[in-house]
């Protein structure tokens, strides 16, 4: 299969920060994969390269196998929607639905007329005066009803209530179907959103952590729960992740798959033991404070 995207050894810099610290991926044509971390790993610094709207210090990230930066053709394939996109303080959303198409070569008006309906976007609001589920809203009807070959979604879930995002998924979910594309979506409800992945990416602190397809992350990580001894006897000589500690109790999230020896020690000592959630994985790599390895050595 094609790759859609392309990031190799990519470092980007502000001063003396380095936002992004020589991270390397790949993101298959026609996926669904989520970017996962803390606020501050990284997540915005990357799509906004891949958007064209920024610049690596060094490295390549290339769309659709060109760089995206002033260049054109390739810029006119990308919708990138973050969580703080900014309108003309006069805009309503007529304006906004009005001159989405001269950016989206692809955009679909019935799919946008499904959202808004969907969403309940009040049409007389000016934009910066609406809500913060409202403003999402808006987001992603521009994501979606531009049905363009590489989709950045930066956090679209903000402010919106469960049925909302139901309504997101659904046609997120149907629209992939029609018109394959790629999508990368960037989000922090990774419960609700998981099963929408092929693939997930997780980052922090500039670094790749994690680069797998979303059934193997259920093999790279497993938690164990009981008394702290026990507890302590089954992890010791493992890459502990994540511990928390409430009186003689802990929970230990370890690094790697669960082997025959330790599952049967662990029931030995009456432990817990089983496999890590997508969403403890991602926490558990937030609270690592061990030296960040790659992907390749997970």
């Amino acid at each position: 299969m094609m790759n859609a995207i392309e990031v190799q050894s990519v470092t980007r810099t502000y001063g003396r920060v380095n936002a992004l610290d020589d991270i390397s991926f790949r993101i298959p044509q026609h996926s669904i994969v989520g970017l996962l971390g803390r606020n501050g790993a990284g997540k915005t610094t990357i799509m906004s390269i891949l958007a064209g709207q920024d610049r690596a210090t060094s490295g390549r990230a290339e769309v659709l196998g060109h760089s995206p930066f002033e260049h054109g053709p390739t810029l006119a394939q990308i919708t990138y929607v973050r969580d703080n996109q900014r309108y003309p303080d006069d805009y309503r959303l007529h304006h906004v639905l009005r001159i989405a198409p001269d950016f989206a070569p692809n955009w679909n008006p019935d799919v946008a007329a499904e959202l808004v309906e969907g969403f309940r976007i009040p049409k007389k609001t000016a934009i910066k005066k609406m809500s913060r589920g409202q403003l999402s809203s808006v987001a992603i009807v521009l994501g979606l009803a531009s049905r363009s070959p590489v989709t950045l979604l930066d956090e679209p879930y903000l402010g919106l209530d469960v049925t909302a995002r139901a309504l997101f998924h659904e046609v997120l979910l149907r629209e992939y179907e029609r018109e394959p594309r790629t999508i990368l979506l960037s989000t922090h409800l990774i419960e609700e959103s998981e099963s929408l992945f092929d693939r997930v990416v997780i980052m922090d602190r500039g670094r790749i952590v994690m680069d797998a397809d979303r059934d193997e992350t259920s093999e790279s990580a497993w938690v164990v729960s009981g008394t702290t001894d026990a507890v302590d006897q089954v992890v010791a000589d493992r890459r502990v992740l994540q511990r928390s500690t409430i009186g003689g109790l802990s929970s230990v999230t370890v690094a790697g798959a669960i082997d025959d020896d330790t599952r049967e020690r662990a029931g030995d000592l009456r432990l817990k033991i089983e496999r890590a959630s997508l969403q403890q994985l991602v926490a558990a790599y937030g609270a690592d404070e061990s030296r960040l390895v790659d992907a390749k050595e997970v």
